[in-house]
């Protein structure tokens, strides 16, 4: 179960870095990078913080392959994904909510507090956009008014408060994912946000 999230999350991210590089007419060599980063950057980070050497992507091929797969995919059917900035920010929502419960897993096995944990899940599920934000020239969405990090957060929680009850750990697998995705949904959806300290 565990191994498939982390699999799915890496094709959402692929797929969500390479419809961003598409929108910035990036050459196929860039769409392959942007789309690689922003699938393994968060990760990778996450590794490197936790003490783990080679980072997970570099151990197992089949991360390259699926990435490549995903690139692939969404460069061929592009004309068929209609409303571009609507697959994106699907495909990002997804992301997060996946790669947040393989951040909080790898803490959990590394035997860290359930607040470091929470904060590696967000960690994964985010700084992959950071990277590919930065490097496509725009302000990463974590540091925007947008519910980005804040619904990993809230679905951690969920995981951990879960795991108090007696229900099997791939539903709350399930449940702590959904939470994430619902949580960003309803926020742009509702236009729910953080407070700022700047004037409109």
């Amino acid at each position: 179960m565990f191994y498939t999230i982390d699999i799915l999350g890496t094709i959402a991210f692929a797929i969500s870095g390479v419809l961003v590089a598409m929108n910035k007419k990036m050459d196929l060599f860039g769409i392959l990078i942007i789309g690689f980063v922003t699938a393994v950057g968060g990760g990778t980070l996450r590794d490197l913080l936790i003490g783990n050497a080679p980072v997970s992507w570099m151990k197992d091929i089949t991360y390259t392959y699926v990435i490549i797969a995903s690139a692939v995919f969404a460069i061929l059917f592009r004309s068929k994904i209609n409303y571009l900035r609507t697959s994106l920010f699907l495909f990002d929502t997804i992301g997060i909510g996946l790669y947040t419960l393989v951040g909080i897993e790898k803490g959990l096995n590394a035997e860290l507090h359930p607040i470091i944990c929470i904060a590696l899940g967000t960690m994964t599920a985010s700084f992959g956009g950071v990277i590919r934000d930065i490097l496509c020239n725009e302000i990463p969405v974590i540091f925007r008014k947008e519910i980005y990090a804040t619904a990993c957060i809230l679905g951690g929680i969920t995981y951990f408060l879960l795991r108090e009850l007696p229900i099997e750990n791939n539903i709350i697998f399930i449940i702590a994912g959904i939470v994430v995705i619902v949580v960003r949904l309803l926020a742009v959806k509702f236009k729910i946000a953080l407070p700022t300290i700047y004037k409109e």
